[in-house]
């Protein structure tokens, strides 16, 4: 039997290069069939004992606007409550990247500093979806607790890179996952599962100005420390 041809690492760190959080989509519905090759693809991920704790509940059509409009209505009058406690603080280097990432999407959409106005309005995009036109609501059994989270974690990545390959846009939300409740209760979800993030995506608006900035990674320096 012939060994399959693998990509090479140039190959690898090209698709790696090239995703990025898009936040503007086209209206335009996916083919079933390649929602499907992401998600198999996806799948592929490692995870502890093989456990593949991740479940997805995908809109479409009418099911997203639906999601994007309980959203919406949610941000209004409801409190925050996710399922997994959000990070308490962000301090250091995590505070400095944070901030960064937050002023090249403010200055690509035209946000001046301190227009709070403006800020709350782009803010609100994370719960209109950005415009996509399908929606991936993730979740993991809670008695799997930060370990079964951790290998969701590994599902997003696979996702996003699958997604990338197909020539699908995609963004995950952590935002979203703050309106737990509202999430449980809208698709059906069980109570016993904690729901991590979403993924909003599908085709995206290349002319749209905050897709026109992308983050930068830190040096091997600041996250590696070999010992020979």
């Amino acid at each position: 039997m012939t060994a399959p041809q693998l990509p090479s690492l140039a190959e690898l760190q090209s698709l790696f290069t090239a995703r990025h959080s898009c936040r503007a989509f086209l209206p335009d519905q996916l083919p079933r069939e390649v929602i499907e090759d992401i998600l198999t693809c996806a799948q592929k991920v490692p995870s502890w004992c093989n456990a593949q704790p991740w479940k997805l509940t995908i809109t479409s059509g009418k099911e997203t606007d639906r999601l994007r409009q309980a959203l919406m209505q949610a941000v209004q009058s409801d409190s925050h409550s996710p399922d997994l406690a959000f990070p308490t603080s962000y301090e250091n280097e995590y505070q400095t990247r944070r901030r960064k990432c937050g002023w090249a999407l403010y200055k690509a959409v035209g946000v001046e500093k301190g227009d709070r106005a403006a800020s709350e309005r782009q803010m609100m995009e994370n719960f209109s979806l950005f415009g996509a036109p399908h929606c991936a609501i993730l979740s993991t059994p809670a008695e799997l607790g930060g370990y079964g989270a951790m290998d969701c974690g590994g599902f997003v990545a696979g996702f996003t890179l699958a997604a990338q390959a197909a020539g699908v846009a995609n963004i995950p939300q952590a935002a979203v996952a703050s309106y737990a409740p509202l999430l449980h209760e809208l698709l059906e979800i069980p109570q016993d599962r904690h729901i991590l993030c979403a993924i909003s995506f599908g085709y995206g608006n290349p002319d749209h100005p905050a897709n026109s900035f992308r983050t930068k990674r830190a040096p091997l320096s600041e996250f590696a420390a070999f010992r020979d």
